[in-house]
């Protein structure tokens, strides 16, 4: 559905996406994924036309786009803070872009309606934007941008100024939509657990380039950089590896490939245990283990342990 081909883009002496190339395949929802200033939300304002890409191409659905005016691309694009016309009721503003397009008054009607049903919002119909809540208003957004029917949905950070628990409820509630109106989707999003819980497919953006492009949990299991496996949860360093903290196995005696190591600290996180450990030169590790595990090991401050790897390393 979206192909970008070698994108670059230029700000000034910041070189902000850099021979770009990625395929987003028709109803998928695509994360974009990395830290502040890995390109992500760049390359999706260029796939939205708000941004012009320096070299390269973004084709939709077969067409080649790069020139082409937002409105001229069937995009709906929410942005993490959403700009409401605060005067109009939650019907106006959803309504809004049918309204400008000048669609049948019956058909507004109707697609408005069915719209609020499927975001959770059948009821507030002639609610103000200022009586919602942060989440509601998000919804609403959606909503929104749904209206008009585009070929493809962009969301920016869309649930980013929302406190945890409202994010959680919302990227549920976007799994089912999305599941449910099957609109090829790109999620712009900084929080890894956001992107493995939400999306079919994660791009790993970084210093501009993309990393890696993968299911989630082709892209946990077997990352192709360091960065990509950093980025994607926590890690421990062993022999100058990386590996999971829930790959690392703690025995009592020596095993294949085991480094002897220093219990340092044991922290109980309700079904897991952290294991604090340090090494023969001194660096420091932890290992995730069960409450099983950790009490037949009798794990405590002090004790020598030896610990492996069980899956394969990326190289530190």
């Amino acid at each position: 559905m979206i192909a970008a081909h070698g994108i670059h883009k230029h700000y000034g002496d910041f070189h902000a996406l850099r021979d770009v190339s990625i395929e987003i395949p028709d109803g998928s929802l695509t994360a974009l994924l990395g830290p502040s200033g890995s390109g992500k939300s760049t390359l999706l304002r260029v796939i939205a036309g708000l941004e012009a890409p320096d070299e390269g191409v973004i084709a939709i659905a077969g067409n080649d786009v790069t020139r082409l005016a937002p409105q001229g691309r069937g995009i709906g694009f929410v942005f993490q803070h959403y700009a409401a016309f605060k005067h109009m009721t939650v019907r106006d503003n959803v309504a809004f872009g049918l309204k400008i397009r000048k669609r049948p008054k019956a058909e507004i009607a109707s697609r408005v309606d069915e719209l609020l049903e499927i975001v959770g919002l059948a009821g507030y119909q002639g609610r103000y934007p200022s009586q919602l809540s942060g989440g509601q208003r998000q919804r609403m957004a959606l909503a929104r941008a749904l209206a008009v029917e585009p070929r493809v949905l962009l969301l920016d950070e869309p649930f980013g100024a929302l406190d945890a628990k409202v994010r959680e409820d919302l990227r549920k509630w976007l799994r089912r939509l999305h599941d449910e109106v099957h609109v090829t989707t790109v999620l712009v999003t900084h929080d890894q657990e956001e992107a493995m819980d939400v999306a079919d497919r994660i791009a790993v953006m970084n210093a501009g380039r993309i990393e890696q492009v993968g299911a989630p949990r082709d892209l946990y299991d077997a990352p192709a950089t360091e960065f990509v496996m950093s980025f994607l949860g926590p890690t421990a360093t062993l022999g100058g590896r990386l590996v999971r903290p829930h790959d690392l196995v703690l025995s009592r005696g020596p095993a294949e490939d085991a480094v002897p190591v220093t219990v340092e600290r044991v922290v109980h996180l309700g079904f897991e245990v952290r294991v604090e450990l340090r090494d023969g030169d001194d660096a420091q590790l932890s290992a995730q283990t069960t409450r099983a595990e950790a009490a037949a090991l009798d794990v405590e401050a002090g004790q020598s342990l030896f610990v492996r790897a069980e899956r394969p390393a990326v190289a530190a």
